[in-house]
């Protein structure tokens, strides 16, 4: 498998996109159950089908062109917008704590932000969940372990680490999107709806004073390459847990409107919480 996928990675970008567009349709035609989570999710937030059908393609490009940013030696090209608010944090002294939604290819957001920063400032920490299986597990773990990049599992150990990168004045990279575990995390508005989110964001911010940078890394069309578009947050966290998650919550909301078609809308974002996990 492995010896496939690196082969795989050597096909043109436009050429995974192409598969990957034509599987995400695929996907959508054939499972009932991500067909209509697509729909009701897009439907919350305002979308009619119309207006986010790219979106399909796009959930399979993600997917398809995975392999060629684990494995392959040099990343796609990417040009990034914004870096002025990153420079300002660096200059200042602090810790970073990029935050991106479901969005585009957010894999390639942590590398190229890995790739422009980690020589002058250290490794991006990001958490990620081990598999259950002894050659998958080693097979993510390899590409997870990009240049510049340094992932943790998701267990406090690795929260441990984060905290200790950014007290370095490092950056740490997350998806406040993401469904965390049952005890770690409150019910918050997502486009209208109670979504279980996520406290380990705002946790990390609060106690190391680190600044808030917003991503969202966009996919250009025929396999031209990606925008990496950088913000800092509109206003400072709040001191209050539940008022500074609802914020994030905002904000992630605000960047999915810059680009609803690259969003993940088939993604479970309000399914309920599992057991276990980690606590910051």
């Amino acid at each position: 498998m492995p010896v496939f996928l690196r082969l795989y990675s050597a096909l043109p970008l436009w050429l995974l996109h192409g598969i990957g567009a034509v599987a995400g349709w695929l996907v959508f035609a054939l499972s009932p159950t991500y067909r209509r989570r697509f729909l009701a999710n897009a439907a919350a937030a305002g979308y009619r089908f119309d207006a986010v059908r790219a979106a399909v393609a796009h959930a399979g490009r993600m997917v398809a062109e995975s392999p060629r940013l684990w494995f392959a030696p040099t990343l796609p090209p990417c040009e990034v917008r914004g870096a002025e608010c990153v420079e300002q944090a660096w200059a200042a002294g602090r810790g970073i704590v990029f935050l991106t939604p479901h969005i585009g290819c957010f894999e390639l957001a942590v590398q190229e932000g890995a790739r422009r920063w980690a020589p002058g400032h250290g490794a991006i920490t990001v958490l990620y969940r081990p598999a259950r299986q002894a050659w998958l597990a080693r097979l993510l773990a390899a590409a997870r372990e990009r240049p510049g990049v340094r992932a943790v599992p998701t267990n406090l150990q690795g929260v441990r680490r984060m905290i200790k990168a950014l007290r370095a004045g490092r950056a740490v990279g997350l998806l406040p999107d993401q469904v965390p575990p049952r005890g770690q995390g409150v019910w918050a508005p997502f486009f209208g709806r109670e979504a279980y989110t996520m406290t380990l964001a705002a946790r990390l911010v609060q106690q190391t004073g680190a600044a808030v940078v917003l991503a969202r890394c966009e996919r250009l069309a025929w396999g031209r390459g990606y925008v990496l578009h950088l913000q800092g947050l509109a206003e400072p966290l709040a001191d209050d847990l539940t008022a500074a998650v609802r914020q994030i919550n905002v904000a992630m909301e605000a960047q999915v409107r810059q680009c609803p078609t690259q969003y993940l809308w088939g993604y479970g974002r309000y399914k309920q919480p599992r057991a276990g996990g980690i606590s910051a």
